[in-house]
């Protein structure tokens, strides 16, 4: 077969995934394994790799147009542009898609989930595989889509930052106890209610040798490879104060989960530019 995939098979491959994306929407179980075979049947030649690494190139796309992916799919950022033009027809043809996703970026966070013990909270920061690009220059994304970030519309609900932000306090304040340190565990501040929000960090926590942990908080709904949203402070903050700890708490609606990124943020992040002051 031709390796690149023909207008058919680049829309098959895309509705499956949104198939799969409103199940996740929806809180519905479902077989990724299931889907890759029933697509190699449409397909008829195209491998179960192939058909994974499209997945995980939709999952690219939609993270550039600030819409949630498929958990399981890590981002793979060498697509074919047909591919990206077929996402867009696709949410344009299926504005049900559209709102199901607003409602949940909007939701309000009133509490969090029970918390489980804090060896399993704490699991690894993701590496995304950046691979050179190997299809066609890219091109802009339409103004329609470009204009309706969900991710950033999901980054200003204030009330699942807050939640987010009182999750931390609660899991920095057992693991301090689980380590004995029930003196340091009582001194945990929650700054940005105390002293502002305009510190560059939420919670001054502590390591096991008493010294001050700067934690910025940042949660979201979505996957671990959700992107964020870093203001210059928390940003100049990060590169100046080697206490600084990011916080990314995930799938924060369902089973709450943290990754840290200790130091500055330029180190472990591709930092984008999103925003522009303009002076007269």
């Amino acid at each position: 077969m031709s390796d690149d995939w023909s207008p058919e098979e680049v829309a098959a491959t895309v509705a499956d995934y949104f198939v799969m994306l409103e199940h996740q929407f929806l809180k519905q179980s479902f077989n990724k394994r299931e889907h890759n075979r029933y697509l190699q049947t449409i397909l008829r030649g195209r491998s179960a790799g192939a058909v994974e690494f499209k997945h995980a190139n939709i999952s690219a796309i939609l993270i550039e147009i600030g819409f949630p992916y498929v958990e399981g799919y890590k981002p793979r950022g060498n697509y074919q542009e047909l591919l990206k033009d077929e996402v867009e027809v696709y949410l344009g043809l299926h504005p049900d898609i559209v709102a199901m996703e607003q409602v949940i970026v909007d939701a309000p966070a009133l509490d969090f989930p029970e918390l489980i013990t804090t060896d399993d909270i704490f699991v690894p920061a993701p590496a995304r595989k950046r691979t050179r690009a190997t299809y066609e220059k890219r091109q802009p994304i339409s103004p329609i889509l470009r204009n309706v970030n969900y991710l950033e519309r999901e980054a200003r609900n204030a009330s699942l930052g807050l939640a987010g932000e009182r999750f931390v306090l609660d899991v920095e304040h057992r693991r301090l106890w689980e380590l004995g340190l029930r003196s340091l565990a009582e001194r945990i501040e929650h700054v940005a209610k105390t002293q502002g929000d305009d510190l560059g960090y939420d919670i001054v926590s502590y390591d096991e040798n008493g010294r001050e942990r700067l934690i910025e908080v940042k949660t979201t709904a979505f996957g671990s490879m959700t992107p964020f949203f870093a203001s210059a402070k928390e940003v100049s903050v990060s590169d100046t104060r080697e206490e600084f700890h990011l916080y990314r708490v995930f799938k924060f609606r369902e089973t709450p989960r943290i990754f840290s990124l200790p130091g500055p943020l330029r180190k472990s992040c591709t930092l984008d530019p999103v925003q522009f002051r303009a002076t007269l």
